[in-house]
This record gives structure tokens, sequence and C-alpha cells, in this order.
């Protein structure tokens, strides 16, 4: 089989950009606890690395794979949901309710990808914001898990028995640690044989069905992959604040997602994870400011997307070179 040159990029990122730029995101998101220990600010800092995970799961089927999902968000929910409903039947357990989340995460991406990427362009931004209303209404309709109002619950996941997680700064550093551990996987994956068939596809389908590559089967790969960890995210979002609720699944919160992918630059991993702390700051800064705060925010990333072509990464990277 030929080996594929087609997605390889023509000029190699800096090395700065490659390596030092997440290491420098992720040792100044090490060093918070040590300077700012309130529990809000380990709160707020620890929401926006959860909205990096999922940043970072929809970065791999959208910057690499040009797939635009209205439906992202149903992953999060779903993942939290998965997480509430088992402790509500007494599963408190971390290492068993997180990885059903990932398993339902993964199930759902499975069976709504097969039929979604049978689409192209618009026709799959609309059908996966289909599937992702499909899953906000069927949440709403769970009477017996809040319906509307939502779930509570009344401690956080137990780890190995113990409820180390109820620890602000513990807490904090599970979720610093999962984010890295998913920024390196996904690294690993968009670098492996299987990233290049993925930006093949998204260059040239053509050619890569040509080399003996069926698209199909790696971007359901993707998607399956992408679900699965934003279903993690979920699973810690919902330890987060003890409590889920429907509103976690609406297309607003995709759109969202989609706003941190840009805003940081596509296609980038780390990226995501700057775009994603970077707009939960800029919206708890503007909420404090103003009710309308969105009629703020909205422009922002509109300034972002026409003058920071290829997000903040980029903008730095320009920024470096001159």
């Amino acid at each position: 089989m030929a080996d594929i040159t087609l997605a390889a990029p023509t000029a190699a990122p800096p090395l700065w950009r490659r390596w030092w730029l997440p290491a420098l995101v992720f040792l100044a998101l090490a060093v918070v606890p040590l300077i700012w220990p309130e529990r809000f600010v380990l709160g707020l800092v620890s929401r926006a690395m959860i909205m990096g995970i999922a940043a970072l799961s929809l970065d791999l089927i959208l910057g690499y794979g040009a797939m635009v999902s209205f439906g992202h968000a149903a992953f999060l929910g779903l993942g939290a949901y998965a997480v509430a409903i088992l402790f509500e039947h007494g599963i408190v357990e971390a290492g068993i309710a997180f990885p059903v989340a990932i398993l339902v995460g993964a199930a759902f991406a499975l069976v709504t990808g097969a039929i979604s990427l049978k689409t192209r362009g618009v026709y799959f931004i609309m059908i996966t914001l289909a599937f992702g209303q499909m899953a906000f209404f069927t949440a709403t309709s769970l009477s017996a898990y809040g319906g509307d109002d939502g779930l509570r619950m009344f401690h956080r996941s137990e780890l190995f028995g113990t409820r180390i997680l109820a620890n602000e700064a513990t807490f904090y550093f599970v979720v610093l640690g999962t984010l890295a551990g998913c920024y390196l996987l996904l690294k690993a994956i968009v670098a492996s044989r299987f990233g290049r068939v993925l930006r093949g596809a998204k260059e040239n389908e053509r050619r890569m069905r040509a080399l003996g590559f069926d698209p199909f089967r790696y971007r359901l790969a993707a998607y399956v992959i992408s679900g699965a960890i934003c279903a993690l995210a979920g699973a810690l979002f919902a330890n987060l604040g003890l409590f889920v609720a429907p509103a976690y699944m609406t297309w607003q919160r995709s759109g969202e997602f989609i706003a941190m992918v840009v805003a940081g630059g596509m296609g980038t991993l780390h990226g995501a994870i700057i775009g994603a702390i970077g707009v939960t700051l800029i919206e708890e800064w503007l909420a404090g400011v103003t009710q309308h705060w969105k009629a703020i925010f909205g422009p922002l990333v509109v300034l972002v997307a026409i003058f920071a072509r290829g997000g903040i990464v980029k903008l730095l990277d320009r920024g470096g070179g001159r």
C-alpha cells in the first residue's frame, strides 16, 4: 500500500508552537492552585479545563476531519447523565461510572455517526443538530430523573471507595491530568497513520479512495473517539457542579464548543484548550459586568474569526515570526 503524503503539511509548525506553547499552557494550569487556592478560582478553572476536553474532542473531527457537528453537546450531556443516573441508583464509584459514561458516548456516536456521515456539508450539520435535539428532548422527558428541572448529586463520585474527589485541589488535578491525557492521546492519534488518512480525506477524498482507503470508516472511528472523550468531559462536569440538566445538550452549547475551537485555532489541539479557557474566562467576566453579556461576546468571536485567521495560536505564531 502506498504511503500517505497528501495530508503532510508543506512546512512544519515552529518548534515552540508544537511543544513549548502547550507545555506553557499546562504549566500555567498546574501552578494555579499554588497561586490562587480559593474555591471559586479552582472551580472556574476546572470548568474551563473540562470545556477544554470537550473542545479537544470536537477539534479532532472539526479541525482534522472537516466535520462540523452542531450536536456535539449531546455527548457532554450523555456522559453527565450516565454518572448522575448511576449515582441515583447507588453506584457512586468513579471506576464504574466514568467508563459507563464513555461507553454511552461512544455508542451514541457510533449509531448517529453511521447515519450522519452518509451526508456532507450543511446536511451533516443539520442531521447532527437533529440528533442533538433528540437527545435534549429525551432528557427533558425523563421525569424519573428530574425532567426539565435536572438531577442533583449529593456528593462527588467516590474513587476506590473514598471521597477524595470532594477536595477541590484534588479534583482540580484529576481534571488537569485527564485534560493532559486526552491531549496526548489525540496528539498520538493525529500523528499516526490513522490521522494522516483522516487529514487526507479532508483534503482530497477521491485520491484517498484511489489509494485504497475507505474515508467513511476512518471518519466514523474519529467520530466515536470524539464522542467518547466528550462524554468523559460530561462525567467530570457532573461531578464539578453536582448537577445535570437537559441544558447541557442544547445546540447553543454545541455552538460554544465550535467557537472555542475556532477562537483557539482549528487543527492544533492545544488551540482548542486555549480557546476553551479563554472563552470560559471571558464569559465569566462579561457575565459579572452585564446580564446581556452575549451581545458583547458574539461580536468578539466575529472579530477573532475575521482578524485572527487561524485563531489565537496562529496569531501568536505570526507575532513570534515578526
